[in-house]
């Protein structure tokens, strides 16, 4: 658990805050060897860097939020299909949901390796996306052709509309970053402002005629700046899992609980089933 800690730490503080650092130490030290020194106010920090930086984390975690929500669409209309196949036709047919499992767990590893790729590859497994949906509207087919009611096809088709639907939106997530342009903007300031805040820190160090803290403040003021901002790039892709926020397309585990609730499947039968077969009332004493 210590660890954990520490190495969510390790994603705040980096060697960009490192870099950072120096040049604020740095800048510090020279302004006092050349007696620079200078009161600035602390409000150009907050207005070029904390808010658009803090309008971005906003933003990209609201990208993160509607991502998770249309990855449940596609879990919650993925498995409606499947008990679609398994209850609404008259015979059971192992075969068939064998065959809807299939098309759904491809589905689910195919959205996790176009999300985790690189942008340059996403044609490639985009098109193993859209043949696994292509595959979903033939196996509707298959039910209507086993005996399955054309209003239930239709809805059927429905889920898989609204499955499409949710990826398309997570798809542009993946696809389109935040303003790039207010991303270049913040980048800028955290490089300039610990060189120009150089006087200002030496004001400082001379006020509080403290010289063992006079680079306290300079240190702290780029951890906070490039904490600020690698929150942010953490937040931006909300599938590369490098953070311990991104979301996780567990598409095994999915499959694997599809069959919960069923006498003899992998999670055993559900404590409603048990009380609906007779057999397992004891008898009330005579």
């Amino acid at each position: 658990m210590l660890f954990e800690r520490f190495s969510r730490i390790g994603l705040i503080v980096n060697w960009k805050t490192l870099g950072i650092a120096i040049l604020a130490i740095f800048a510090t030290w020279f302004s006092l060897k050349l007696n620079l020194v200078a009161d600035y106010p602390l409000t150009i920090i907050s207005t070029a860097v904390i808010f658009p930086i803090v309008f971005s984390i906003g933003h990209a975690y609201k990208r993160r939020e509607a991502s998770l929500d249309d990855y449940g669409t596609i879990k919650a209309h993925g498995r409606a299909i499947y008990f679609a196949a398994r209850d609404w036709l008259p015979e059971q047919n192992e075969d068939r949901l064998q065959h809807v499992e299939a098309v759904l767990v491809h589905l689910l590893k195919s959205c996790r390796d176009l999300f985790k790729a690189e942008l340059k590859d996403m044609p490639r497994h985009e098109q193993q996306v859209y043949a696994s949906f292509s595959e979903l509207s033939e196996f509707v087919k298959r039910m209507r052709a086993e005996g399955l009611a054309s209003g239930e096809c239709s809805r059927c088709n429905q889920y898989i509309s609204k499955m499409i639907v949710a990826f398309e939106s997570v798809k542009h997530v993946y696809q389109y970053r935040t303003p790039r342009t207010l991303s270049a903007f913040s980048d800028f300031f955290i490089i300039i402002l610990p060189i120009i805040y150089g006087p200002y820190f030496a004001h400082q160090a001379i006020e509080y005629e403290a010289p063992v803290l006079t680079y306290v403040m300079p240190v702290l003021f780029a951890v906070i700046l490039t904490g600020l901002d690698n929150i942010q790039s953490h937040l931006e892709d909300p599938f590369d899992q490098i953070g311990p926020d991104d979301v996780a397309i567990n598409a095994e585990k999915f499959v694997e609980l599809l069959a919960c609730g069923e006498q003899g499947g992998p999670c055993g039968e559900s404590e409603i089933g048990k009380a609906k077969r007779p057999e397992l009332h004891t008898p009330a004493a005579a």
